[in-house]
């Protein structure tokens, strides 16, 4: 399998390359990022023939749109398909408009290095979709968005508020601009962008989605989209696009960066780590190759996507997702119990 295999979305009627770039790195998560490196990183997705880039207002608050922008803008817009994300509108204060206090961070929420001077209100209505789709056109410079995503809707993200904003999005008229987007011919699809499973489920018997990026959920130490979520999607065609594969850092090496879903990972995901890499190790295959490919082990999984931070980890991802691995591999994960049987 290529990194630059086209890979076809049912519903949308597009193609994305088997591994898609993420951008979230590039905004300054967990440390900064200089802009020469940030550019570079995705000069060398492009040149390993990467043409997905999933990008969101939030990444870097605006930064990642237009880091994203000034690669493509140039290219022919048909042989790229990009991603970006509604719900949060990137604002700031003056005179006359005051604007709300800011949230409480939820969990998955580890704040920006390189972030712009800007303030996220987070908004699902009709004309806050509308406007972030604008505004994002804006952002990037592109002619053409092909997919966007509901950014981070569910009871984790927004605990108390979640009632809110799901109505805000339901009956406040949400789901109804990205039908009219879909419909004008302004967006290809349109579906969810969480780390929440349920939000997904909730959003099918809502709205005709075509397509998801489900972070964290489906990886080597959380398989918890298997049994519901993998099911239904398949059933309504209803692509996955997978991120969040190394949840948060600790399956690019268990003895690396101890991070699970965005803060310190606890030690009993700790040592499945170091289990599912010993597991690997008798294969010779790394555990992060592992990781990058499992997803696509399911014919639900659209695509994976992967976020880097240079040029060099775009190219590291690259070799780990084309990296051939044997079925045995597989074999032993699930008779060891690490992951659920195919």
């Amino acid at each position: 399998m290529k990194a630059s295999d086209k890979r076809p979305l049912k519903r949308a009627g597009i193609e994305l390359t088997a591994l898609g770039m993420g951008t979230a790195p590039l905004g300054g998560l967990y440390a900064p990022v200089a802009l020469a490196d940030a550019r570079a990183a995705l000069d060398a997705a492009w040149e390993a023939g990467i043409r997905h880039f999933d990008t969101a207002p939030m990444y870097g608050l605006g930064r990642c749109e237009h880091l994203t922008g000034g690669l493509l803008r140039e290219e022919d817009p048909s042989s790229f398909a990009v991603s970006t994300k509604v719900g949060r509108l990137m604002t700031f204060e003056r005179p006359g408009r005051t604007l709300p206090p800011e949230p409480p961070k939820n969990e998955f929420d580890s704040g920006w290095h390189n972030g712009l001077s800007f303030r996220e209100v987070f908004d699902y209505s009709r004309d806050a979709i509308l406007r972030s789709y604008d505004d994002s056109r804006q952002r990037t410079g592109l002619s053409k968005l092909d997919i966007l995503f509901v950014h981070d809707i569910g009871r984790v993200t927004h605990g108390a508020l979640h009632d809110h904003h799901w109505n805000a999005l339901t009956k406040g008229g949400g789901f109804r601009a990205l039908e009219e987007l879909r419909a004008a011919g302004l967006i290809a699809g349109f579906g969810l962008g969480v780390n929440e499973n349920q939000a997904i489920l909730d959003a099918m018997e809502e709205a005709d989605l075509d397509v998801c990026l489900l972070a964290g959920r489906y990886t080597l130490l959380d398989g918890s989209a298997t049994d519901a979520l993998l099911p239904k999607a398949l059933e309504r065609d209803v692509a996955l696009v997978v991120g969040g594969v190394f949840n948060s850092g600790i399956l690019a090496s268990s003895s690396g960066r101890k991070k699970y879903n965005y803060v310190d990972a606890p030690a009993e995901i700790v040592a499945k780590a170091e289990a599912l890499e010993a597991a690997c190790a008798e294969h010779g295959v790394p555990l992060a190759a592992a990781a990058i490919q499992f997803p696509m082990r399911h014919p639900a999984t659209g695509n994976v996507v992967i976020g880097a931070r240079s040029a060099a980890q775009v190219r590291q991802n690259v070799e780990w997702f084309e990296q051939p691995i044997p079925d045995a591999l597989w074999t032993s994960l699930e008779n060891k119990g690490l992951i659920p049987s195919a």
